[in-house]
């Protein structure tokens, strides 16, 4: 079942403060700080400040966006990273201060979810124009991917 939004953004803030510099993977090669440096770059793609590559196809623009956002799963490890995304390889923003990157993630989640709206959702790269819906759910999935990878 589906958590209302209010719910699913208070717990992912929520989980997201318990995040600590000597925090320890569960699995993938993202330190805590490149992963809130990831997760900070994703948002920005979301509110169309950030471009990458076009990805999609047809399959991943139905069945692969309909199984992400819609079946009652979690994410499953070892997913590629976009390559402009990928903070092991030195893509995206490099991690900084980890207190301010951090407080950088809580500010883009807030104006990725506040309405009304001051900015209109880019396109994903592997799913094409979503919904606001559909960007609301993967921005929730992605950070809850994450903070799992983290123990959180």
């Amino acid at each position: 079942m589906m958590k209302a939004f209010p719910e699913a953004k208070a717990e992912i803030l929520e989980r997201a403060r318990g995040l600590s510099q000597g925090a320890a993977r569960q699995w993938g090669k993202m330190t805590v700080h490149q992963m809130i440096c990831h997760l900070n770059d994703s948002y920005l793609l979301g509110l169309g400040e950030r471009k990458v590559a076009d990805k999609s196809n047809m399959l991943t623009r139905n069945f692969v966006r309909v199984m992400a956002l819609r079946a009652p799963m979690q994410w499953p490890h070892g997913i590629k990273t976009m390559p402009e995304f990928d903070q092991v390889a030195g893509s995206g923003t490099l991690p900084a201060v980890f207190e301010m990157d951090k407080a950088r993630l809580f500010f883009l989640i807030e104006r990725f979810t506040a309405e009304p709206r001051d900015f209109e959702f880019g396109r994903h790269p592997m799913f094409a124009e979503m919904s606001e819906w559909e960007w609301l759910r993967w921005g929730y999935l992605h950070a809850d991917h994450h903070l799992r990878q983290f123990g959180l």
